[in-house]
């Protein structure tokens, strides 16, 4: 079930969970409490610069043990959504927990994920502001089509479609980027590149700090 911000429409706010309205939802995702923090890859470590592989065993405890750790990991990061490899795990899954520009949150996992290719009249480019668990600190401006469609399977292996538009589109772009070794960096320019990597460099020990104490603050 799409979220169609323009169509005129009164909105339904309700959060959405793997894209379907829910009429409650706790401030913590239920994996959160479940899950296990991992140690978040920076940037520069092989495994955020190669493509993951695909998911082939689902319905099995090792997924669903990963995608609860997947949810802790991002809690206390502060994060709106991590990819597996972020986590130091080669398989083509993430997991989100975000609220859109219209105050909708929408929470969720994908394995596989493959993005739809929108038609050039249909992509209407946004600039803003994107930052990355795994390159702690700075934030940049990076363009990217408003509105997303991401196809491919929950932890069951059932089929699932997700669509995003504005932040939430921004979102699922950049997490794909992930699974296929990219990080938003790989997106600027070679000067804005290197200025991120030196604010990464000065800002990261504050932000592993404030990590550390989000963990203590969950009991993680």
């Amino acid at each position: 079930m799409s979220f169609r911000p323009s169509d005129g429409t009164s909105q339904d706010l309700r959060v959405r969970v793997q894209g379907v309205p829910v009429d409650f939802y706790p401030a913590l995702p239920p994996e959160v409490a479940r899950g296990t923090v991992r140690r978040v890859t920076v940037v520069g470590e092989e495994i955020l610069h190669r493509r993951c592989r695909e998911v082939t065993q689902f319905g099995t405890p090792e997924l669903s043990c990963l995608i609860d750790d997947m949810f802790a990991t991002n809690a206390v990061a502060d994060g709106a959504a991590i990819a597996a490899n972020q986590v130091d795990v080669d398989q083509q899954l993430f997991v989100w927990d975000i609220t859109d520009d219209w105050g909708v949150r929408h929470v969720g996992h994908i394995a596989n994920p493959v993005l739809d290719e929108l038609p050039t009249a249909q992509r209407v480019l946004a600039e803003e502001r994107e930052g990355c668990l795994s390159v702690p600190g700075p934030y940049k401006l990076v363009p990217r089509p408003d509105h997303a469609v991401v196809r491919g399977r929950d932890k069951d292996g059932n089929p699932l479609v997700i669509e995003g538009w504005g932040y939430f589109a921004r979102c699922l772009q950049h997490e794909t980027d992930h699974l296929h070794g990219r990080t938003y960096l790989d997106r600027l320019a070679r000067r804005e590149r290197k200025a991120a990597l030196r604010e990464m460099e000065d800002t990261k020990a504050g932000v592993f700090a404030r990590r550390a104490a989000r963990a203590a603050e969950l009991g993680k």
